[in-house]
C-alpha cells in the first residue's frame, strides 16, 4: 500500500485539476490492479470527476453552485445563522455537503482507470485562498 498527502493551493471558487498528481503515485505500482481512495480533509470544499477538455465545463459548474447555493448575503439565505467566518463559509459547507469528499478511482497496470475527457478536480468552495488536504491511498 502507497499513500501521499498532497496540498492544493487554491485562490478563490474554482476547480483545480490534480489528475497528474494522483498519476503518479499509481504509476508507481505498475504490476498491481486496485483501487484509488482520494480524500479531502476540509469541510468547505470537495472532490469531483468531471470533463477536462473545455473548460467552459468548469464555467458553468462554478456558475450553476453558486446559483444552486448563493451567498449568505443573498436575501434567499437569510436563513444561515453560521456567518462567523464570513458570508462564503455556510453555503461552502453546503455545497460541499452536495459533492463528495473522497473518491475511489480503478486502476491497473500503472494507470488509472479514468475516461477519455475525465480528470480528479479539487473543488473551491471558499472565496479566499486556502491551502486544501488532500490524501491519496492505494
Amino acid at each position: 500500500m502507497a499513500q501521499r498527502r498532497i496540498t492544493i493551493d487554491t485562490c478563490g471558487p474554482g476547480l483545480y485539476e490534480f489528475t497528474e498528481q494522483a498519476e503518479d503515485l499509481v504509476r508507481q505500482a505498475p504490476g498491481e490492479d486496485g483501487v484509488l481512495t482520494v480524500f479531502v480533509r476540509h469541510t468547505s470544499c470537495s472532490l469531483l470527476i468531471q470533463e477536462n477538455a473545455d473548460p467552459s465545463v468548469k464555467v458553468d459548474l462554478q456558475a450553476f453552485f453558486r446559483r444552486l447555493v448563493p451567498p449568505a448575503t443573498d436575501p434567499s439565505m437569510s436563513y444561515i445563522i453560521h456567518r462567523d467566518e464570513g458570508p462564503d463559509d455556510m453555503p461552502a459547507h453546503i455545497r460541499a455537503a452536495l459533492l463528495p469528499v473522497s473518491l475511489g478511482i480503478p486502476y491497473a497496470g500503472g494507470r488509472l482507470l479514468l475516461g477519455t475527457w475525465q480528470g480528479i478536480y479539487l473543488v473551491e468552495h471558499r472565496d479566499r485562498p486556502h491551502r486544501r488536504e488532500v490524501i491519496l491511498s492505494l
